[in-house]
């Protein structure tokens, strides 16, 4: 018996929580382009052309790649190589984008936004755009396909600079922590996103299937996309709300109110008793004002009851014509007075 009372109580704890209207949180916490971020955002800048620069020239950094490429780390420890396959999807742009989607998917139906979605989206179009054309327009080959030992292997019709992997894990990874709602929240997603990051760059370079050079500019185009988020952020707005007006007119159109978030309106409390409020006598004959039109119409709040809530099995079941209960004929109405029995027995 009490496990039912309980498992009642509760279901009428999530039917009083999905009774109450879904509303749009007031204010979201959006990261600003600071001076902190602005210098994070001009010094990976300088570090990302400092790597290109030096692979242009055949630096030192070209030898390293060289050595790093002879020295085979998948033939020194090649224990781990099954575990790295697998470790490394972590960087691929697919199963990471729907796994992280399918997280924030949640987080934008549970508060109501779309703006971690867009977030999500608008970040993946950066990483696209930037580290596509970057590829694209320096054609380096990877450590399979280099034709002379020594050259940079630049212009040579490839795709691997910057590394893809690494940049995509940097950002899809790095974007939880960019949207997290607290701080402490915010450190151990950054220090979780950056070191799986450095964990699927490695391992591209373990595999052989890039040079340490391209984990190196992917590590900073990766973050050149996060610091870049906040310039980004009234495009996001703007597109969130023309998503909500595109709703609520495709509600109306479908003969269905739209739902307009209202503030949150204090509920006076109900006298017990009627009193005589004095009315001054200018006031008898002041005409009575028409209430002003609102551009959006306001949603009727719904309020619960307040107070603990009570299993149904505990509430009274009472109707308009009074209780559902079956009269008893040993019970008399209130206000009468109990006749006095005859006493029987000898």
């Amino acid at each position: 018996m009490r496990t039912e009372r309980n498992l009642t109580r509760r279901l009428d704890r999530v039917f009083a929580r999905l009774d109450r209207e879904p509303e749009r949180p007031a204010f979201v916490d959006m990261p600003r382009m600071s001076r902190h971020r602005v210098v994070l955002f001009s010094a990976t800048l300088a570090f990302y052309l400092a790597i290109v620069w030096a692979v242009i020239t055949t630096s030192w950094l070209v030898r390293l790649d060289w050595q790093v490429m002879f020295f085979r780390p998948y033939q020194q420890w090649p224990q781990i190589h099954a575990f790295l396959d697998y470790y490394v999807v972590l960087g691929q742009r697919g199963p990471t984008a729907v796994m992280v989607a399918a997280w924030l998917g949640w987080r934008s139906w549970r508060q109501h936004t779309l703006r971690p979605l867009l977030t999500l989206a608008a970040s993946i179009l950066l990483l696209n755009i930037t580290v596509g054309a970057a590829k694209l327009g320096m054609g380096r080959l990877g450590p399979h396909y280099a034709t002379v030992i020594g050259s940079n292997e630049m212009g040579l019709g490839g795709d691997i600079f910057p590394s893809g992997h690494t940049a995509n894990a940097v950002v899809t990874w790095g974007i939880l922590a960019y949207l997290a709602s607290t701080p402490r929240a915010r450190r151990w997603l950054s220090a979780a996103s950056a070191l799986t990051s450095l964990g699927v760059g490695l391992t591209t370079v373990y595999l052989g299937t890039h040079w340490l050079s391209d984990v190196l500019l992917g590590w900073a185009a990766g973050l050149l996309i996060l610091l870049a988020l906040p310039w980004f952020e009234p495009l996001i707005a703007r597109t969130e709300d023309a998503l909500f007006d595109l709703r609520d007119r495709w509600r109306a159109r479908g003969g269905r109110p739209a739902r307009v978030p209202a503030p949150a309106v204090p509920v006076a409390p109900v006298a017990l008793r009627p009193t005589a409020t004095p009315v001054e006598p200018s006031a008898q004959h002041a005409p009575a004002r028409e209430p002003v039109p609102s551009a959006r119409g306001a949603r009727v709040p719904v309020h619960l009851a307040p107070g603990p809530h009570t299993a149904r099995s505990e509430r009274s079941p009472v109707t308009p014509a009074g209780s559902r209960r079956p009269p008893h004929s040993d019970r008399l109405p209130r206000g009468t007075s109990q006749q006095a029995r005859p006493v029987t027995g000898g």
